[in-house]
């Protein structure tokens, strides 16, 4: 394969990558236990006032994992157009989900989690770093934000 295509500025991959988050209804959601032991699971999301937003059961591992361990790594697209988010996750029970957030939920998905099993839990994944590549050639300037703090 031959890359053409110039490297995209940090700037354009920001802008490429909030597009993505806001068109996009699928995510992995990458945890562990407190033993270590790796889950890795795709669920539907919402980016949400500067956050992503999951929901999942408490009983099930990734749920319990974003619970006790409150951290995720979320990874959107292929091996030829990835981002990676390193967040750091709060719980919130149907109960207690700000209403704005289930609501952005609901309209993407078809989906209200309130309406369903007591069991669900809403987990608000703020991102800490954030990584964006197409290809080879963009990986040196891959970080877009790290502590928290976008970098451009």
């Amino acid at each position: 394969m031959k890359i053409t295509e110039p490297p995209r500025t940090p700037a354009q991959r920001k802008a490429d990558l909030l597009v993505r988050l806001e068109r996009e209804r699928d995510i992995w959601v990458a945890t562990a236990d407190a033993e270590g032991v790796p889950c890795l699971v795709p669920l539907w999301f919402v980016w949400h006032d500067q956050a992503v937003w999951l929901c999942t059961l408490l009983t099930n591992p990734t749920g319990r994992n974003l619970r006790d361990g409150r951290r995720a790594r979320l990874a959107l697209g292929d091996t030829r157009d990835v981002v990676l988010v390193d967040g750091e996750a709060e719980t919130f029970t149907c109960a207690e989900v700000p209403p704005a957030a289930a609501e952005a939920f609901r309209a993407k998905t078809g989906w209200d989690p309130r309406e369903d099993h007591a069991s669900y839990a809403f987990f608000r994944v703020g991102p800490r770093a954030v990584q964006a590549w197409c290809e080879q050639h963009e990986l040196p300037r891959r970080h877009l934000m790290r502590d928290g703090v976008w970098a451009l």
